[in-house]
């Protein structure tokens, strides 16, 4: 398959672009990587260097690849990392050319605002613009736990909490059936009714919901860019088999092989490249259950 990715790239370390494109690879997808930012690291270290991409910089790369001919050719979607509300004409824009070039492809909005840890990191406006105009244009959306609270406004505590607020997002304009997303997956959730020791995986549709459960496992500073790799990671293999139950069990055995031998090497970034093998055939495999 072939993915065109508008997300974030960082020189050293894993989240956005670099933390999408190789999984995929590794999985026999083509990439085409559209960098939003380019920064020396993610943000999380505090001190960075770089800057965003500019809306027209972004654009013409964007049209140059249109212009070969790809787009038809294209069978999903990705964005992620916002550095500047000014790109927001320009993603809904691609998606749009995209889909008018293969209306089957997927596009996955990974509407990244912030986490638990950090709140919000995103500039003012970046959350208008996926709560309003993104998400309901999408077909996916993968909030974490944090973003799919700051979305709707909810608190989630519970698995009741999360399912709803996830409905919420489906509604799509105004609450309207028919205009908002045909899935939201949300990448981490920790609620306070299941064990510490575990962290979930929750994907919902208007009509079912699926649940993954993982051990959670403990990091002094728990790696970024984790829910990037999911987003990649989930949205080939939904596309691949429309099997959301299948997908999601994959999806998490890849990303939590990743996370054991990231804590095992004693590092901070995601060791991707490290554990290509376990990535791509997890020894340990979880299976979603529908809720």
């Amino acid at each position: 398959m072939r993915f065109l990715s508008l997300q974030s790239h960082v020189a050293y370390g894993y989240v956005g672009n670099r933390a999408a494109t190789f999984p995929l690879q590794r999985l026999g997808h083509e990439v085409w990587a559209v960098n939003t930012v380019e920064f020396s690291n993610h943000t999380g270290y505090g001190a960075w260097r770089g800057r965003a991409a500019s809306a027209e910089q972004v654009g013409e790369i964007v049209q140059g690849v249109e212009a070969l001919g790809q787009f038809a050719r294209c069978d999903g979607l990705l964005t992620g990392y916002v550095g500047d509300a000014a790109l927001a004409n320009v993603i809904l824009d691609t998606a749009s050319r995209v889909r008018a070039a293969n209306p089957r492809a997927l596009w996955c909005c990974d509407p990244v605002l912030g986490d638990i840890d950090t709140g919000i990191y995103v500039k003012p406006g970046i959350d208008v613009f996926f709560r309003e105009r993104a998400i309901p244009a999408a077909d996916l959306v993968t909030p974490n736990h944090f973003e799919l609270e700051h979305l709707t406004g909810r608190k989630v505590a519970s698995l009741d909490d999360a399912l709803a607020a996830a409905r919420t997002l489906l509604g799509g304009r105004g609450g309207t059936p028919g205009t908002g997303p045909r899935l939201v997956l949300v990448t981490s959730l920790r609620r306070a009714d299941a064990p510490a020791n575990r962290i979930e995986m929750v994907a919902v549709a208007r009509e079912a919901a699926w649940r993954v459960a993982t051990p959670l496992i403990p990091f002094e500073i728990a790696p970024n860019g984790t829910g990037d790799a999911v987003a990649a990671l989930f949205s080939a293999h939904w596309i691949e088999s429309g099997d959301v139950a299948g997908a999601l069990g994959k999806a998490a055995s890849s990303i939590f092989a990743v996370l054991e031998a990231t804590q095992a090497m004693g590092e901070r970034e995601l060791q991707l490249v490290a554990a290509q093998e376990k990535l791509v055939a997890p020894p340990q495999r979880f299976t979603a259950e529908q809720l």
